[in-house]
């Protein structure tokens, strides 16, 4: 019989539960809630949401509307998002995580207070997150995802490097050795580590939880950084393991000599999705 586990660590952050349970309240109350992107970057928990009538826009959309409440997600919006709202007197329902939320300031309050430093930031571009990040600057911080991007900053000025909370602390270190050798002595350095525990713990433990299993099923969205990061660490210690985004993607054949399952996932991902995943299985073998 196989041996199917949950890692009880998986599933929504803080800062996603929070988001998840404002909607459903929200939902409660009114038909319709419109959402400013997808409220977590997972298909089947949107698709979940939407059927309780839960209208995902983009920014272009959002200028369009007039004297209607629309959601923030966790991951934060530039201050322009909120100018539009108040000229098109829209409610805001502002779901921003916390953690992003005190980035978000330290990032304005540091460009406010020094506005010709770099201000760089270790993330994704494009990234959501990111977008709001670089938003408290004018638009004029410097996104880096990797040691290459590292090597096009000016040494010879200042440089304030801050993380998206959701981003590798193990790279993030390998960013800060890079410009701690190369920065002049004449320019100031400094980094600020803004990497949010509640995910970046999870890297070892998902490591471990890896381990400790024949096969691994990550359950996850395409568009999940965090997701991307976590699948990475378990297919670093455990080569049998499957990206999937709902129980109907596994392949049954993956369990041919297999003993023991483990199910996990991102930050983004719901604790039903995984116990669908489970289920699947047991009905199936």
């Amino acid at each position: 019989m196989i041996r199917i586990e949950i890692d009880s660590e998986s599933g929504f952050c803080f800062g996603v539960t929070t988001a998840i349970n404002k909607a459903e309240e929200k939902l409660r109350e009114e038909k319709t809630l419109y959402c400013l992107g997808d409220i977590v970057h997972n298909g089947m928990e949107c698709e979940r949401l939407r059927a309780m009538g839960l209208v995902t826009i983009n920014h272009d959309e959002l200028s369009q509307l007039h004297d209607v409440k629309v959601m923030l997600r966790a991951h934060g919006e530039p201050p322009g998002t909120y100018e539009v709202a108040n000229r098109q007197n829209i409610e805001i329902v502002d779901t921003t995580c916390p953690v992003v939320l005190q980035l978000q300031k330290r990032i304005k309050k540091q460009f406010d207070n020094n506005p010709e430093a770099q201000i760089v930031i270790f993330g994704k571009n494009g990234h959501a997150e990111v977008l709001g990040l670089v938003g408290q600057t004018n638009n004029r911080a410097i996104v880096v995802e990797n040691i290459n991007d590292v090597q096009k900053l000016d040494f010879d000025h200042d440089i304030y490097l801050y993380s998206q909370t959701t981003k590798s602390l193990d790279e993030f270190h390998r960013i800060i050795d890079y410009i701690q050798n190369h920065i002049s002595s004449k320019a100031t350095f400094k980094s600020f580590d803004t990497i949010c525990r509640q995910v970046a713990n999870r890297i070892s433990h998902i490591a471990a939880f890896a381990q400790k299993h024949d096969l691994i099923l990550f359950v996850s969205g395409g568009k999940s950084s965090n997701g991307k990061v976590l699948f990475n660490e378990c297919k670093r210690v455990n080569n049998n393991c499957h990206q999937i985004e709902k129980a109907e993607e596994i392949n049954l054949k993956w369990l041919s000599n297999v003993q023991s399952v483990g199910i996990c996932g991102a930050t983004s991902t719901p604790k039903w999705l995984m116990e669908d995943c489970r289920n699947y299985i047991l009905n199936n073998i």
